[in-house]
């Protein structure tokens, strides 16, 4: 019986079109560019931020995104952002006494916008606010802290098999695997992501189901 559901950020609780407009802007290279490029490096299995390096080799994109900030051109994270399935999905998870928390890679300021937009959740935190991200084992130890409950009483959900599926399966999660965003599409029916996800899922609203006694 799943007692909590943690949920990934970026292509599972929001949508990242404004993330990749905001880095081609500050770029100065066509929006179009930069999403054939995340394109690419989904397919070759590669870290997101390798379009970005493609498009400038050698970039240090830690300093690139102080001075975005700097430059009042940091992130931003709206209602528009969400999915439309997310609070209606994860309200119902809460009342049917499921313990909700959001745990993803992002930066502190993530965390801070999302915790803005008052989501039906038990927890908000980032990568960046617990100093591990995925897909190191310390970030899912980190989950397991604050899930409250066991492992294989622990469900994440997430869209990127390397980074959510994987190394939850590892740490002894359950974990589903969601078809959404690029990651999430181009490998949703990789035999081996179907092999380590106890759940394939198109939609949040299909976990109310997963966790039902």
């Amino acid at each position: 019986m799943i007692r909590t559901v943690v949920l990934d950020i970026g292509e599972t609780l929001i949508r990242d079109d404004r993330y990749w407009a905001a880095w081609a802007d500050w770029l100065g290279v066509a929006r179009h560019t930069l999403s054939a490029l995340v394109g690419a490096v989904v397919v070759d299995g590669r870290d997101n931020a390798d379009a970005i390096r493609l498009l400038r080799p050698g970039v240090d994109i830690g300093a690139e995104y102080a001075a975005r900030e700097a430059a009042g051109r940091g992130e931003r994270l709206d209602e528009t952002d969400l999915y439309e399935d997310v609070r209606p999905a994860l309200g119902a998870l809460r009342a049917a006494g499921v313990r909700v928390v959001v745990a993803g890679n992002q930066s502190r300021r993530a965390g801070d916008l999302l915790r803005a937009l008052e989501l039906p959740a038990d927890l908000v935190v980032t990568s960046g606010e617990w100093g591990v991200s995925k897909p190191s084992r310390a970030f899912f130890d980190q989950v397991l802290t604050v899930s409250g409950t066991t492992a294989d009483r622990t469900l994440y959900v997430g869209d990127h098999p390397a980074n959510d599926i994987h190394p939850a399966r590892a740490a002894g999660l359950r974990t589903a695997h969601i078809r959404r965003g690029p990651w999430g599409h181009w490998w949703a029916d990789a035999p081996e992501v179907r092999a380590a996800a106890d759940w394939s899922i198109d939609s949040l609203t299909d976990l109310q189901a997963i966790v039902k006694p």
